[in-house]
């Protein structure tokens, strides 16, 4: 082990390089990764260990980390930070502890960088049966931004997709052929990792209703129809925060008691294969989860509707 004279942050552009070039990790995550690391260093340097060795860094400075997070107030909207947040600067601390092992830098174990637990932000909401089908029949077929809408709805259900997924496809990503009763399209999810997405009949059959409607040239997939939107734009396509308020337009519509989000349709896709039986590592392909301690946390779920139905059948009196 190498005991380094070299202070802390003074390290955060060999860590960046070690992300591009030995991790392969996306421009965006090098930039998150910088973003969270400043708020450590920062720290560091309000409590006087602007100098603070890899070797140096102790127990005790993680733990007064960690409440200087749990405490702090966002600046904008004036509220502590979420768990889920505070978790960010979290695993980016640990990534750089990481990093200081693989140069065999004294410091810290990655494991001394315990993560904030919440488990109300841990619950994965998802939509029964019922709901999804009260939710998919909710958009007026009549017109071209209803079909626009159910299509939205269909894909997003029936593939597992990301909205940001969803709102980079292209009318040339389908291919789409007449008589067509299954689809695979590959896309490129987070991390660049690729990933084979499969669509539904329901969803074909969707799609096609709406570009059958189209008389546009727009190449993406999903476009707007707000009146001007042509003149005033090079594309039409929709954004991710459309496509967030065309799902919140609909989960008001059909009355559903859950405040569902496009997130939430990738849950109740995983949701249902799990429950059709489908191995945690197939789920896993189809979400493009890297790890599969990610796709884990809908086995809670599933776990619980077991419970249930065991209880609901085995607990009756039938002797």
């Amino acid at each position: 082990m190498i005991n380094s004279n070299k202070p802390i942050i003074k390290y955060l552009g060999d860590f960046i390089d070690y992300c591009e070039i030995e991790k392969g990790l996306s421009v965006k995550t090098q930039e998150n990764y910088t973003r969270f690391l400043a708020k450590f260093f920062n720290w560091l340097k309000s409590n006087s260990l602007s100098e603070l060795k890899p070797g140096e860094l102790s127990d005790d400075h993680i733990f007064k980390y960690r409440i200087f997070l749990s405490r702090f107030v966002d600046p904008v909207n004036k509220k502590l930070l979420k768990k889920s947040t505070q978790n960010y600067y979290l695993i980016a601390l640990r990534s750089l502890l990481e990093f200081f092992v693989e140069r065999d830098i004294n410091s810290l174990p990655p494991s001394k960088v315990k993560l904030a637990k919440d488990r109300s932000e841990r619950e994965i909401k998802f939509l029964q049966l019922d709901h999804l089908e009260r939710l998919l029949s909710a958009p007026d077929q009549t017109t071209a931004s209803g079909l626009r809408d159910r299509a939205i709805l269909e894909t997003l259900f029936s593939t597992g997709l990301r909205v940001s997924e969803l709102a980079k496809l292209s009318v040339e990503d389908l291919r789409l052929k007449k008589d067509s009763s299954d689809l695979e399209v590959t896309v490129v999810g987070k991390g660049s990792k690729v990933r084979a997405v499969y669509f539904s009949e329901r969803s074909i059959k969707a799609i096609k209703e709406y570009l059958d409607k189209r008389t546009d040239m727009d190449p993406a997939l999903f476009i707007n129809y707000k009146p001007g939107i042509a003149k005033s734009a090079a594309s039409r396509r929709l954004s991710v925060k459309s496509v967030e308020e065309i799902v919140k337009k609909y989960v008001k519509l059909a009355g559903l008691p859950v405040n569902a989000t496009p997130h939430t349709l990738r849950h109740s896709f995983a949701t249902d294969l799990l429950s059709q039986g489908v191995d945690l590592r197939l789920v896993q392909e189809f979400l493009g989860h890297k790890n599969i301690a990610t796709t884990q946390i809908y086995t809670h779920v599933t776990s619980k509707q077991l419970r249930d139905i065991h209880k609901k059948v085995h607990d009756r009196k039938r002797f």
